[in-house]
């Protein structure tokens, strides 16, 4: 599927929203909308962790996954029980600090409180998913370390991650599109080439 033909009208269909929800799973395949529209109308209105499910060697539904908001994907078929180890990561480091002591980070133009998983850039407030507010928030407490993807995937996916580079990749650009004031030539979120990303204030 071709990320730029994907219907405005359909894309932008009001979903029905009936309570709060800990985790979306959403499968890339449904009858009416796909999941990856339905998951862009979702991004418009929350940042409740989603899991992706696609179909085996779909490489472009997981990166439209990804572009369009997803905090993870899996491949179909799939053990259930590394499902339920995906979902009990993801809500428990979108659940983390929710009593601690408040706490922010402050570098640059960019303030981050990780006790309420919140973010202003410039002055705003940023809608962030669960794994860009992790790799930020792993960037600024380290601010000036470079990490390789390796160590990315590792410490904001865990070691048992099965996913490829491009993963760490698309989530580093949606970073800078909602961070920095020019995601093209970005202040914060810097590239160190051959070796991986850091934070520069």
């Amino acid at each position: 599927m071709d990320m730029r033909r994907i219907p405005r009208e359909t894309a932008s269909r009001p979903l029905k929203q009936n309570g709060n929800f800990d985790l979306i799973l959403l499968d890339v395949m449904l009858p009416k909308m796909s999941g990856i529209e339905v998951c862009q109308a979702v991004r418009e209105k929350s940042d409740v962790p989603i899991i992706m499910l696609t179909a085996k060697g779909e490489d472009m539904d997981k990166i439209l996954g990804l572009e369009y908001g997803a905090d993870d994907y899996m491949t179909k078929p799939f053990n259930i029980l590394e499902v339920k180890a995906r979902i009990k990561t993801i809500l428990r480091r979108a659940g983390a600090g929710k009593e601690a002591p408040k706490m922010e980070i402050t570098a640059g133009d960019i303030t981050i409180n990780i006790n309420t998983r919140s973010v202003i850039s410039h002055g705003e407030p940023v809608n962030l998913t669960v794994k860009e507010f992790d790799l930020l928030n792993l960037f600024m407490s380290n601010i000036g370390k470079i990490y390789s993807r390796d160590e990315l995937l590792e410490a904001i996916w865990g070691f048992d991650y099965i996913g490829d580079f491009r993963t760490v990749d698309v989530h580093i650009r949606r970073l800078r599109e909602k961070i920095e004031q020019d995601p093209a030539n970005p202040k914060h979120i810097m590239t160190k080439w051959g070796v991986g990303y850091y934070f520069a204030e």
